[in-house]
């Protein structure tokens, strides 16, 4: 029996409380039950119901959403239903049946070219990982089966992972067109078969909890706050979209050097690792006022 530790965390609805896990409770798969019947293939979401204020519980890949009803406040009982999660998941409870999380849509996979050319983007129609993981190597990929299966592979170098898609990087001895038809169906099959993408305990054991992210913000100074903000603002929308990443490491407040990690398809690219470091630098030089600034773009 493995100890389940519980994070309160609030959301931007007031009636709605977020109670976050240090490991996955479900194979990536989300769940809404609006009553004790619908919650027939979730004997937590059943006992959270027997709490009277409880109006809607929803199950998500690593934690657990409830609406209250007004009849509470959730600072009276917050505490409460955390501990009750938490000996719940402690004891090993069975959070979702197998009968519930059984696939209701096909999965569909498909193939996107990247800036970079020894990178290419697989979207997949439904979310993988509740946040971003990058392994360079199948000894760093432990904490995803996913990952090490494709590491299997003897052309992978490089995967990474967000939301409802994987970047993978390949070494130079293959062309794209030899093989991504065989890695699309690969994935597309592991996605369908319900295998895990991530180990349970792989958010607390790569600081990927929400609130191990939340902490981490905290210590950093009030520039360094502002950068990352913009990062996550105007930067990473952008390359996400082309199937990369840029990861906030250090600022120098007495050399105003900024150094930021490119991860995914962002990676390993000279053209793209120019340009980013020369837009990433004008922007922050424009948006903190401060012409001194100048940005060290690390590939991973």
């Amino acid at each position: 029996m493995s100890h389940t530790q519980i994070s309160i965390v609030s959301t931007s609805n007031d009636a709605i409380l977020k109670f976050e896990a240090d490991r996955f409770l479900t194979d990536h798969n989300s769940f809404e039950f609006n009553n004790i019947d619908e919650a027939k293939h979730s004997p937590l979401a059943q006992q959270l119901f027997y709490l009277p204020f409880v109006k809607k519980v929803y199950i998500a890949s690593n934690f657990v959403a409830i609406e209250r009803y007004n009849i509470v406040e959730w600072k009276d009982v917050q505490e409460e239903v955390a501990t009750q999660i938490e000996d719940y998941l402690s004891k090993n409870g069975i959070v979702v049946t197998e009968e519930a999380a059984k696939p209701k849509a096909a999965v569909t996979v498909y193939a996107e070219s990247t800036p970079n050319p020894a990178v290419l983007k697989y979207v997949c129609n439904k979310v993988l990982t509740p946040n971003l993981y990058e392994f360079t190597s199948i000894e760093e990929a432990k904490p995803s089966p996913l990952a090490t299966a494709l590491f299997q592979f003897p052309f992978v170098k490089n995967v990474f992972m967000e939301k409802n898609y994987i970047s993978i990087t390949k070494y130079d001895v293959i062309e794209w067109e030899d093989i991504t038809l065989q890695l699309r169906e690969f994935i597309k099959t592991y996605v369908e078969e319900g295998k895990k993408i991530l180990n349970d305990d792989a958010p607390k054991k790569l600081n990927k909890t929400e609130e191990a992210v939340e902490q981490k913000f905290e210590t950093l100074d009030d520039t360094s706050k502002n950068i990352v903000n913009i990062l996550e603002e105007y930067i990473k929308p952008a390359v996400a979209s082309d199937g990369g990443n840029i990861e906030f490491k250090s600022y120098d407040a007495e050399t105003k050097k900024v150094e930021v990690l490119l991860q995914g398809a962002c990676s390993g690219c000279p053209s793209s690792t120019f340009t980013l470091k020369n837009g990433i630098e004008t922007m922050l030089k424009d948006m903190l006022k401060d012409n001194d600034i100048t940005v060290n773009a690390i590939n991973q």
